[in-house]
């Protein structure tokens, strides 16, 4: 008995924490950054690569980080949405192009348009590895005194940006 009986347990336990693990939103992953200070770096600018691009440039205004890649395809999902927010919403969007070939993301930007005032350039990943960045695309909000509060997995849509990402701007904004 026990020995038919013990296969049938271990299988009923698997398809309980399957069922479990399927209920979780993988785009949810906490981020043990958020509410604290945004890691310091200093990286060339991708267009101009004698010219840096650090957190400091990010200070005294709440900042929307993108970080995207020319070879990522979840990103062309994306960056129609932040080339159309660029135009309409005052929004500083800043880029971190992670793990790519420069002249790949200038064609990219140039081809699909450049809604960032600029994009930081991290061929070797170690900036995004320092945000906790696993995958692309991936999108932050820091606050006016560096902190990050907000942390996007995936492409970002619509209803994220006017429900969750503007709002939560507008509410930064406004804070001292």
């Amino acid at each position: 008995m026990l020995r038919y009986s013990l296969p049938l347990l271990l299988f009923i336990g698997l398809v309980v924490l399957f069922l479990f693990g399927l209920q979780n939103d993988p785009r949810k992953v906490p981020s043990p950054l958020i509410d604290k200070p945004a890691p310091d770096f200093s990286l060339p600018s991708l267009h101009t690569p004698d010219t840096t691009i650090s957190k400091s440039d990010l200070l005294g205004k709440v900042t929307l980080i993108n970080v995207w890649a020319s070879w990522c395809a979840a990103c062309r999902i994306e960056h129609p949405l932040f080339v159309k927010t660029a135009k309409k919403e005052s929004l500083s969007i800043y880029g971190l192009n992670y793990k790519d070939k420069r002249d790949d993301a200038l064609q990219w930007l140039e081809q699909l348009g450049d809604p960032y005032i600029d994009s930081a350039f991290d061929q070797a990943g170690t900036t995004g590895i320092d945000y906790g960045v696993y995958g692309v695309p991936e999108t932050f909000i820091i606050d006016k005194q560096g902190v990050i509060r907000y942390k996007h997995i995936g492409p970002v849509n619509q209803n994220q940006l006017d429900e969750i990402i503007l709002p939560l701007v507008k509410e930064l904004e406004k804070a001292s």
